[in-house]
This record gives C-alpha cells, structure tokens and sequence, in this order.
C-alpha cells in the first residue's frame, strides 16, 4: 500500500508548463482546468475584433446621417407593405425608446451607462479575445454602445430607422447600434449556456 500510495503521488506531481507565454502547473491525472488559456490576452486577435467593431460603428453612423439628410421625422418609406418601413425617428431613450418620454435627465444616465458598458467590454474583450463567441458578442455591444453614446453626446438624442410593424402596431424604432447590442446580449447567454453544456458533459 505504501508504495503505491507514492507512485500515485509521483503522477500526480506537477510540472511547470508553458502555456500562451504563461508558466503554468501542470498534473497529469488532475481534474482539467477548462479555464486554462482561456483568459490569455492576444493583442493580434484584440486588434482584430476591435477593428471589426469599428466597421459595425461606420455602418451604424453612416446610416444614421443618411437618414438624417434625407428624411424628416415621421416620415417613411414603405419597404415591405404591412411588416417594415424605414423611417426617422428621435429617440431621447435607451434602446427601443425606453424612457423616451422623460424630462431628459436619462440622456446623461444612459451615457453614464454606455460608457461603463464600454470600458467593461473592453477590458474583457482584451483578457477573453481568444473566445471567438464571447469576443464577437462583446464587440458587438461595444460598438452599438459607442454608436449611440455619439449620438446622445453630439445630438441630445439617438437615431432610429428601422421600424416593424404589423396592422396599427409598431414595434418602436430602433438603429443598427441596438441590433449589435441584442444580438451581443444574445451571444453572450448563448455562450455562456455552451460552456455550461460542456462542464456537465
């Protein structure tokens, strides 16, 4: 019993290990620590994100000032007679008019938020950039969090364009800033619930 006691203590001694320029220790026959390389910074695969997030911004404004220039609000333009219009509406509320009708106090409240927002996701962005997933769902809330923090900051106000609608009821306007930032909450949940997946498999 003994020496077996000692050849099992031998295999599980742990050995320095080198991994994404990181010493770590490593044991043969321990549990696997999934979050190993996981939080690695890559600053070749940051900047990439970050430039995909800045095509997103360029879209989400150009869009904006071509509506801008081009309608006036509460105008519309029928794309898809009974389900979609494009449009123009000023929005002094977060995300699908939410607190719209306000005092006005929220523009500085949502800013706040946005820039928050920012700084979290970018902090993340850097330590996770290796997480394809979770790297493109942060990108894409940093840059419609970016998108409408411009807006509020030069305008008072975000613009929306994009309305959906069936019969008499619309869903209210929103931008493509407020689509990247769904569709980054969304890969977030998603993600998280892949890696929830894999732990219990």
């Amino acid at each position: 019993m003994p020496a077996l006691r000692l050849q099992s203590l031998r295999r599980r001694r742990k050995a320095p290990l080198r991994i994404n320029g990181e010493e770590r220790l490593f044991c043969e026959d321990c549990p696997l620590d999934r979050s190993v390389g996981r939080t690695s910074a890559s600053p070749a695969r940051f900047s990439l994100w970050i430039a995909f997030g800045f095509l997103i911004l360029i879209l989400d404004q150009a869009t904006k000032f071509w509506f801008e220039r081009h309608l006036d609000p509460g105008d519309f333009v029928p794309v898809i007679d009974g389900f979609f219009n494009l449009t123009l509406a000023h929005n002094y509320g977060a995300a699908f008019s939410f607190l719209a009708s306000m005092g006005g106090w929220q523009r500085w409240l949502f800013s706040a938020i946005a820039l928050a927002v920012i700084v979290v996701s970018l902090r993340l962005l850097w330590k996770h950039s290796r997480q394809t997933l979770f790297a493109l769902s942060l990108t894409l809330i940093l840059s419609g969090a970016l998108g409408n923090l411009i807006d509020r900051s030069l305008w008072g106000y975000v613009i929306d364009f994009l309305d959906f609608y069936l019969g008499t009821w619309h869903w209210p306007a929103f931008n493509i800033a407020d689509t990247a930032i769904c569709l980054g909450a969304a890969g977030i949940i998603i993600d998280e619930l892949i890696g929830v997946s894999k732990e219990r498999s």
